[in-house]
């Protein structure tokens, strides 16, 4: 097997663990749904830290960290990539939590067409006439809910819009997965550790008061989250963006799944017809590519 040949189907297989990870992640966030979004994501921001400082000096790869910073276009393409992942985590988190499922499934169904429009866009990555036609599919499903329903699926768009610009950011940044995610954490974790301190002083924090599980939870969130972001970017850097945003269905589908058979979040006329025709864009575009 070729040298290209491997690296793609090594980048195709970390993507799609990724995915299925991620695709089960409501589970894990419904857990500790009785903790505020906001503490879930500082934890989630902190333990992630910790973590991957570990990892870090296990591989002793403090010199590529120092010279992340060294470089001002990488530090401040990071810096980009760690405002939009945690616009994406905090969203998430809480969509999960007040039981906006579907939505956040929808999200991720729209994220594949997202991150091809931003394959075209920024990369130069040319689309057939029949993947334009699925963007525009996906488009019409959208704009349906906003005049059938009148109100713009918010949390859908930003979950696929903040998830597209994160893996263009990470595609084109020459920095390793391990390397990247620990300076992307770590320039958020003195936000996330300031407001968890504040919490704890005020006696209000989540860590010890609400019992061994939710405390075990909470700190399962930096493996939780650091182990399908390492193997997302892993494969971000090996296989074409549209590609990766192609395997990007694996998420909503559990999401979606979840939803409708775990969580008893009802299912619509209105919704049907938005998700069927994004479906249908999904399924168009993969079909052009053969």
């Amino acid at each position: 097997m070729s040298d290209t040949r491997s690296a793609t189907v090594l980048g195709t297989a970390s993507a799609a663990g990724a995915y299925v990870m991620w695709g089960l992640f409501p589970l894990y966030f419904k857990a500790v749904a009785h903790v505020p979004a906001v503490e879930v994501l500082a934890h989630r921001i902190a333990w992630t830290m910790v973590l991957m400082a570990g990892v870090v000096a296990l591989l002793r790869r403090w010199r590529r960290v120092a010279a992340v910073f060294a470089d001002r276009r990488i530090i401040g393409s990071l810096a980009l990539a760690a405002a939009v992942i945690t616009v994406n985590w905090g969203v998430f988190i809480w969509a999960i939590a007040v039981g906006r499922v579907l939505e956040s499934s929808l999200g991720y169904f729209i994220n594949p067409l997202v991150s091809v429009l931003l394959g075209v866009a920024v990369l130069g990555e040319r689309l057939r006439p029949l993947q334009w036609g699925a963007v525009a599919l996906a488009a019409a499903g959208v704009g349906y809910q906003v005049v059938a329903v009148g109100v713009v699926p918010w949390v859908s768009l930003t979950l696929a819009v903040s998830f597209g610009v994160y893996g263009l950011i990470r595609k084109v940044v020459t920095v390793d997965p391990t390397t990247g995610l620990f300076v992307e954490t770590l320039l958020l974790a003195p936000f996330a550790a300031g407001y968890l301190v504040l919490l704890t002083a005020d006696g209000t924090g989540a860590i010890g008061l609400a019992g061994w599980v939710t405390t075990a939870l909470l700190l399962a969130s930096g493996p939780l989250t650091a182990l399908p972001l390492l193997m997302f970017v892993a494969g971000a850097q090996r296989i074409r963006l549209s590609t990766l945003g192609l395997l990007q269905y694996i998420v909503p589908t559990g999401h979606f799944l979840l939803a409708v058979f775990a969580f008893g979040e009802p299912f619509t006329v209105h919704t049907l017809v938005t998700f069927a025709c994004v479906w249908a864009a999904l399924g168009l575009y993969a079909f052009s590519g053969r």
